[in-house]
């Protein structure tokens, strides 16, 4: 199976190019043309093995839901020429990420199991246990670090630091909680939870979008709806749609990105499990058949109908 680790393509008026974690960005001025790669980030590490067909997931789970969120806040996406690219206008972004979250799971879980009940300035209730609601979503910002490890932070902290203005911040937080509304109401009716999830803010021309991902399976955790309760009250694990199962694997093999762990090799097998949950998660949460792109010769294909759309 064949997949894209990188590329590094130069196209006309290009000024830059940004190799992100799972992303090659390319800069034309006053657009981005960004290539989703099927690179694949846990603890903010990537992996050694890209994964077939993540990037045209996760392209196409963005544009899905960037199409069905833009009444609620405009976003920065203009055309989708190729299954892993999007073109789109050029913001500044904003260096915050805006978790929101439903549910105690991952990272909350992980900081709530070891004791602590206030993440990023927000009080957690005493007595809940794994994957248990909230009495209602909290929003839980990051710093967006361009290197390193992102960090939690409090609204307190961000107004302190002045990263936005008051007024800047309640924008983001109304958006991002509507955001999430939405995204919890069409995952409901693919009988699905969505549990947590991060957006991405930007200013083009002094007014805000939403850029990047939104309610892909990089940047949300969703459970299945089906047999949620009974899992809970039994103590069981909550079967889910997101990529916590490779944080999993890694732990379970050593490696939570801290000094001195060394990276593990994903076996062939394990790599073809990823990327059919990839796709079992695309198809689950937007309801549509997922439709494999041609794979040969990725490289030339992208850039051939990147070129198309920039002339």
């Amino acid at each position: 199976m064949s997949a894209i680790a990188s590329t590094d393509f130069n196209f006309p008026g290009q000024q830059g190019v940004y190799h992100g974690k799972v992303r090659d960005v390319y800069d034309l001025g006053n657009q981005l043309v960004i290539v989703s790669t099927d690179r694949i980030s846990a603890f903010d590490h990537i992996l050694s093995q890209p994964i077939p067909y993540k990037g045209q997931v996760l392209n196409q789970t963005a544009a899905y839901f960037l199409n069905a969120t833009q009444d609620i806040v405009p976003n920065w996406l203009q055309k989708s020429p190729d299954p892993n690219v999007s073109i789109g206008l050029k913001c500044e972004p904003i260096k915050l990420e805006m978790v929101v979250r439903g549910y105690l799971a991952g990272h909350a879980w992980r900081e709530y199991k070891a004791g602590k009940r206030v993440l990023c300035g927000v009080t957690m209730p005493e007595g809940m246990k794994e994957n248990d609601a909230f009495p209602s979503p909290i929003i839980t910002p990051a710093t967006k670090a361009d290197e390193g490890h992102d960090e939690d932070i409090s609204k307190e902290d961000i107004l302190a630091k002045k990263i936005v203005s008051p007024e800047l911040w309640q924008q983001l937080a109304d958006y991002s909680l509507a955001l999430f509304a939405r995204g919890t109401e069409l995952a409901k009716k693919q009988d699905l939870i969505l549990v947590d999830t991060k957006y991405e803010f930007g200013i083009h021309e002094g007014k805000l979008y939403l850029i990047d991902e939104v309610h892909t399976p990089d940047s949300s955790r969703y459970f299945y709806a089906d047999g949620y309760s009974e899992r809970q009250a039994a103590g069981e694990k909550q079967r889910q749609l997101s990529k916590e199962f490779v944080r999993e694997w890694l732990m379970d093999n050593g490696f939570q990105g801290l000094e001195g762990q060394t990276l593990p090799t994903m076996p062939t097998s394990f790599v073809q499990t990823v990327s059919e949950r990839y796709i079992e998660l695309y198809e689950k949460v937007t309801g549509q058949k997922f439709q494999k792109s041609e794979a040969i010769d990725l490289h030339a294909r992208i850039e051939t109908n990147i070129l198309a759309a920039i002339s």
